[in-house]
């Protein structure tokens, strides 16, 4: 259901940093995004067991992953999203062909109503980022990442991703491992103001934040998946935390260097990099997720820049 997609040679900041830059282009994906990759498998497998209606609650990338993965297989897909979910993102859905329901202020309201709309026989719950599923799906980026680095006969010897609800670490550990890389450490990026996970390693333990202000709202999970927080614990996994200003500016760098547009979500994991943070100087050959994201347009990339500070 998703595609294989380039691992490329970021030659301004491989030459700007004495480094090897290697992005994982997964923007490229159909839905714009990595998700397909984990939210492709789940609802595949879902169908192949009897699924007759898939429903996902989400204003962004997962909703859209499900709503690509649902048309592909010709599967009804329903995606309920919260009234914040900008009109544009819900078009954008529709205009796949899954119906759009929208409920509640939050998130969380619109998760509580996709979890009654599956409750009957024949639909199934897709969530965004926290199931078993969506981790091995996602695990498929660095299935590819680790044939493609040996076809160009060099490596990897740490990845950057970008940290929401966990899925995407989950998949890249997960990937990690069954390709014989376990010794390979992971930088996980988060926005201020959208750091659960960082909170959460500081803390020893899962935490709840009270309020997501970060401008990377795909990375707006007050609580991260348990799976991913485990995982801190049995590999060398490095949380930072960024400014929205470094991600907006990485995503600037990035529509130059590369003629392509990202979310700030994606912007946190290309800031590491672009800033050359401390955490990065013991590697010489980063790899980092370029995970994408449907909600960046110029418009909205001119108006972040203008506004944050």
């Amino acid at each position: 259901m998703h595609i294989e997609t380039p691992l490329l040679l970021h030659r301004p900041l491989s030459a700007q940093l004495g480094k090897q830059v290697l992005l994982k282009m997964d923007n490229l994906q159909p839905s714009g995004s990595f998700k397909l990759r984990g939210i492709g498998a789940m609802c595949q497998r879902a169908v192949e067991h009897g699924a007759s209606h898939l429903v996902c609650p989400s204003g962004g990338n997962a909703g859209f992953a499900a709503a690509v993965a649902g048309a592909s297989m010709g599967i009804r897909t329903t995606i309920v999203v919260p009234q914040s979910t900008h009109e544009s993102v819900r078009q954008t859905i529709r205009d796949i062909g899954a119906e759009v329901i929208v409920h509640g202020a939050v998130w969380d309201e619109a998760n509580e109503e996709a979890l009654r709309l599956s409750a009957p026989p024949g639909s199934v719950y897709v969530p965004p980022f926290d199931h078993p599923d969506i981790w091995d799906g996602n695990a498929t980026l660095i299935d590819e990442a680790a044939a493609q680095s040996r076809a160009m006969r060099t490596g990897f010897d740490v990845v950057i991703c970008s940290v929401g609800g966990g899925g995407l670490l989950c998949g890249v550990l997960q990937g990690l491992h069954r390709n014989d890389l376990g010794h390979v450490p992971v930088i996980a990026v988060e926005t201020d103001g959208a750091a659960s996970l960082h909170a959460s390693v500081q803390a020893g333990k899962r935490v709840t934040l009270d309020a997501i202000t970060s401008i990377a709202s795909t990375l707006g999970a007050k609580r991260v998946a348990q799976a991913a927080f485990d995982w801190t614990r049995r590999h060398p996994v490095h949380t930072v935390t960024v400014s929205d200003r470094q991600a907006v500016d990485a995503c600037l760098r990035f529509a130059d260097d590369m003629r392509t547009l990202v979310e700030p979500a994606c912007g946190a994991a290309l800031a590491v990099a672009g800033n050359n943070l401390p955490v990065l100087s013991p590697f010489k050959k980063p790899l980092i997720v370029v995970c994408g994201g449907i909600g960046v347009d110029l418009d909205k990339l001119a108006v972040w820049n203008t506004h944050i500070t």
